[in-house]
C-alpha cells in the first residue's frame, strides 16, 4: 500500500517518539518543577602516609595542625556543585541547623579541611567560617549554606584518620524544590551532563528520526512520471552520432518509469534500419520492441517502416591540426578532394588557403551503413565518395597505385580519434561530438561555419545537416514501451536534452529545418 512508504513510516515513528518524549518531559516538570540540585562526587580518596603526599597533590603538615604524624591518614577531595538549572540561595537550604549540608565519612575521623574554589568565585570563601556553621567532629563535616549560581562549585580537601580508603562517603541535606545527589564525570573537573541518560537517548532518537525523514524528503524525486509510462524491454539501435542523446533519454525514462529496461546498441543508421526491417518481417504479432535512429531518411523502398522526426543534426568536416587551414574549404574543393584529384594539401589554391604543407591527403570515412556519410554524400558531394577504400588501418595503403589513401571506420568516435592522430587526415562528424577535441579542427564550408544557431534562425546557408528520424516497424501498440518512449522524446524536458547535446528538436516538423530541406545546388 502507498501509505507504507519509508518516509511515512519514519514520519509516524518520529511523531510517536516526539509525543512520548513531550509527555515524559511534562511529567518530569510537574514532578520537579524548578530543578534545583546540588551534586557531589569524590575526586580523590588516597592514603598519604607520613609525608601526606599523593600524586600531584602535596599537602604540608602545617596546614592541618590538628593531625600530626598520622600513619593511617587518608586524603579525600570532595567536589560540590550546582548541577541543576536554577541558582541556589542560602535560604534554599531547608535544614533547621545553622549549616546547610552534612558530609559523613564512615569509619573515619575528620582531622582537617581545606577549601578550594575556581577563579572568579572568591566570594564563596566568606561563608566557610565557624560563624556560618563550618565545623567538623568525628566522622561528620558540616558545610555552610553556600549560595551557588548555576554551574558554580567548590572543593573540600579533607584529611582523615582511621578506616580504609574507599569507605562510604555521603553528602546529604535539604534543598527547597530540589535534591542533593551524587553525580559522575569522566575527568575530575568536567561538568556533569545537564540532561539525564534517558533525556540524551530521547534527544538522539528524535534527531536521527528527523534527519532521516528530512533526507528522504530531500532526496526523493517528486517529479511525476510522464503519462503512459510502460514497463518491459526495448532496444534502441542505429545512429552513432545521435547515441549520446538516446543514452541520456533512456536513463531519464528508466528513472521515471519503474520496470522499464532500455538498451542502446548504436551500430550505424543503415545497419540499424536494416536490422529493424528484417526483425519486423519475422515478427508475428504487432510491432517489435526496437527503435532505429537514422541520420537522414533511410526508409527508401523498405516496406512496413513508420518514421518520426526527432531533431536536426549539424555535421562538420574535421581536419588534423597539422594542416592549419586558415579558411573554410569551398564545396568545389571538397568535391575535388573526395574525387581523388587532390593528392597533397599544397595542391589546393594558395591564394585562398595560404601556404599549406606538402602532406598527403588521408580520407577517414565512415562505412556504408553510416547516415553521417550518406548525408555528406547527398548534401555536400552530390554523389558518392569516388575514392575507393585503399587502407584497412588508415596508416598504410593496400593499393600502392592509388593516388589518395582512404579508410572506412565503424563509428564517429573512431573517425575523430584517427583524424586527431594522423597527419594530413580529413574526416566528418556530428558537430557537438567534434567540439573541443584536441588534435583536430572543424572546417567551414565556404564562408559558412557549422552552427545549429545559424541553421535555426536562417542566417546561414551551411549545407551539411540532416533530420534525425526514429523508425519503428509499424505503429507501436498503445501502452507499449516503444510507443511510450517515442512519446517521451517529444516532451519538453526531452527536447531540452536534445538541444543540450547540440541538436535542434523537431517539435514542429512543418517548420524548417525539420522539414525535408532542399539539396544545395551543384
Amino acid at each position: 500500500m502507498q501509505w507504507l512508504s519509508a518516509e511515512n513510516l519514519v514520519a509516524v515513528g518520529t511523531a510517536v517518539v516526539g509525543i512520548v518524549a513531550s509527555a515524559g518531559m511534562v511529567w518530569y516538570e510537574r514532578r520537579v518543577p524548578r530543578r534545583k540540585r546540588i551534586g557531589y562526587r569524590v575526586q580523590m580518596d588516597n592514603p598519604i602516609g607520613d609525608d601526606i603526599r599523593s600524586g600531584r597533590i602535596n599537602v604540608r603538615l602545617g596546614l592541618f595542625r590538628e593531625a600530626p604524624e598520622m600513619a593511617d591518614a587518608t586524603l579525600v577531595l570532595l567536589r560540590i556543585e550546582n548541577d541543576g538549572s536554577q541558582s541556589i540561595a542560602d535560604m534554599d537550604y531547608t535544614g533547621r541547623e545553622l549549616h546547610g549540608l552534612t558530609a559523613k565519612f564512615t569509619d573515619r575521623t575528620v582531622r582537617g579541611v581545606s577549601v578550594t574554589q575556581p577563579p572568579g568565585t572568591d566570594h564563596l570563601m566568606d561563608h566557610f567560617t565557624t560563624a556560618y556553621g563550618f565545623t567538623y567532629e568525628g566522622d561528620t563535616l558540616r558545610i555552610p549554606r553556600v549560595p551557588l549560581n548555576r554551574g558554580d562549585h567548590f572543593k573540600l580537601l579533607v584529611l582523615l584518620s582511621g578506616g580504609d580508603v574507599g569507605c562510604p562517603i555521603r553528602l546529604y541535606g535539604g534543598i527547597r524544590d530540589g535534591e542533593v545527589h551524587p553525580n559522575r564525570s569522566a575527568t575530575p573537573d568536567d561538568k556533569p551532563p545537564l540532561f539525564s541518560r534517558a533525556a540524551r537517548l530521547i534527544t538522539i532518537m528524535l534527531t536521527v528520526s528527523v534527519v532521516t525523514l528530512s533526507t528522504i524528503i530531500v532526496a526523493r524525486d517528486d517529479t511525476r512520471p510522464p503519462l503512459g509510462c510502460a514497463s518491459g524491454s526495448l532496444t534502441v539501435t542505429g545512429s552513432t552520432a545521435f547515441k549520446p542523446v538516446i543514452e541520456t533519454l533512456a536513463k531519464e525514462y528508466e528513472k521515471r518509469c519503474a520496470g522499464s529496461d532500455i538498451t542502446v546498441d548504436a551500430r550505424g543508421s543503415a545497419a540499424g534500419v536494416n536490422e529493424l526491417t528484417a526483425l519486423g518481417a519475422r515478427w508475428k504479432k504487432g510491432s517489435p520492441p526496437v527503435i532505429a535512429f537514422s541520420d537522414g531518411d533511410m526508409a527508401g523502398d523498405r516496406g512496413g517502416l513508420d518514421k518520426t522526426r526527432v531533431g536536426v543534426s549539424v555535421f562538420t568536416l574535421v581536419v588534423n591540426d597539422g594542416i592549419n587551414l586558415k579558411r573554410g574549404l569551398t564545396v568545389e574543393d571538397v568535391r575535388r578532394i573526395y574525387s581523388g584529384r587532390v593528392g597533397h594539401w599544397d595542391d589546393l589554391d594558395p591564394r585562398r588557403y595560404g601556404k599549406l604543407p606538402h602532406v598527403p591527403v588521408v580520407l577517414v570515412s565512415r562505412d556504408a551503413d553510416s547516415g553521417t556519410r550518406q548525408i555528406f554524400q547527398r548534401r555536400v558531394l552530390g554523389t558518392w565518395e569516388r575514392v575507393p577504400s585503399t587502407s584497412l588501418n588508415c596508416v598504410s595503403k593496400d593499393d600502392s597505385t592509388a593516388a589518395v589513401m582512404r579508410c572506412e571506420l565503424d563509428s564517429t568516435e573512431q573517425v575523430l580519434n584517427t583524424v586527431a592522430e594522423l597527419p594530413g587526415a580529413l574526416g566528418y562528424s556530428e558537430l557537438s561530438l567534434a567540439n573541443d577535441r584536441e588534435g583536430l579542427s572543424r572546417v567551414a564550408l565556404g564562408d559558412d561555419e557549422p552552427s545549429i544557431e545559424g541553421l535555426e534562425n536562417g542566417t546561414s546557408d551551411y549545407p551539411y545537416y540532416g533530420v534525425e528520424y526514429a523508425y519503428t516497424y509499424g505503429r507501436p501498440s498503445a501502452g507499449s514501451l516503444t510507443g511510450s518512449f517515442l512519446a517521451y522524446i517529444d516532451l519538453g524536458t526531452s527536447r531540452r536534452v536534445i538541444r543540450d547535446h547540440g541538436h535542434l528538436p523537431c517539435s514542429r516538423p512543418d517548420v524548417p529545418p525539420c522539414a525535408e530541406a532542399p539539396l544545395p545546388r551543384s
